[in-house]
């Protein structure tokens, strides 16, 4: 048996990074004193969802892993604490800037950036406006509870990011998130569809998934944004095993034996019987091969 225990959180946001920072803080020692090894925060936490609108003022929000302020912040109480935190950050690297994630090793130590892959544009979610399309691949961090694969929010909704994450060893799948209303559109409400998603990564890859979404009202100028948390814990075949409501501040905490979820996985099959030969399809733009 290798049990290893996972938290996610759901939280409001401000204008004020150390406000959002302290409040972070809170909800991973409540996870931490719970058992919680392994505890995921939100998209992009530290401020306001800046990208409603197209705002150049906000491109000084972006820092390098070096100067981040969430990064410095965690890093000793990942320590502390002996947790592993994933850290979702706006980073610049020269003249570039991304949605990234660090992840923080249970003794204070910093990986590689995975850097969102996926850069949504839409009314309210204007992120190419800020974000580079990242360039670092998709990525598994060999923690000391875990291998953990991260997606970014819109990564979540491409199958093939989890598809890959898993070849790559992921024994677990997190997904910090931004979402809510649409500014646009009133009436929708994307959040059935959106747990939908990551439940068939988790049953298609018998693999959990973790997501961390943010609650609250924000406005930006002329546009408002309401986030419906919804924040949930999956089993491997895709049981919703904890969900968080549309507006509570909280964490929920899920055990996992990682050594049973493989045997599960190599019991059915699914990766055995993959016929790579086949999927060229799904690297051409337009679905024909040529």
């Amino acid at each position: 048996m290798r049990n290893v225990k996972i938290a996610a959180s759901q939280m409001s946001c401000t204008s004020d990074i150390q406000k959002n920072l302290k409040k972070a803080e809170q909800l991973v020692r409540k996870a931490a004193d719970s058992g919680a090894q392994i505890i995921l925060l939100q998209e992009l936490f530290e401020t306001l969802y800046f990208c409603q609108k197209e705002k150049p003022e906000f491109y000084r929000y972006a820092k390098s892993v070096e100067t981040n302020s969430a990064i410095h912040y965690f890093k000793n109480i990942a320590k502390e604490l002996s947790i592993v935190l994933p850290i979702s950050f706006y980073e610049r690297q020269n003249n570039a800037v991304f949605n990234s994630i660090v992840m923080i090793d249970a003794d204070g130590s910093i990986s590689e950036t995975y850097r969102k892959s996926h850069i949504p544009d839409g009314p309210g979610y204007e992120e190419k406006y800020y974000f580079t399309p990242g360039d670092s691949g998709f990525k598994v961090f060999e923690t000391k509870y875990a291998n953990i694969g991260v997606g970014i929010c819109w990564d979540q909704w491409f199958p093939e990011a989890a598809r890959a994450m898993a070849l790559m060893g992921a024994e677990l799948l997190f997904y910090p998130t931004a979402i809510g209303s649409e500014p646009d559109s009133p009436e929708v409400d994307s959040k059935d569809h959106w747990q939908r998603c990551m439940i068939g990564h988790a049953a298609c890859n018998l693999i959990p998934v973790i997501a961390s979404n943010r609650i609250g009202t924000e406005t930006i100028d002329d546009s408002t944004i309401t986030f419906y948390g919804s924040s949930f814990i999956t089993g491997p075949t895709g049981e919703l095993l904890k969900e968080a409501d549309r507006s509570t501040e909280t964490v929920l905490i899920q055990e996992f034996d990682l050594d049973a979820l493989l045997e599960q996985r190599l019991e059915w099959g699914l990766f055995r019987d993959r016929r790579p030969d086949l999927y060229q399809v799904l690297l051409t733009n337009d679905g024909i091969i040529k």
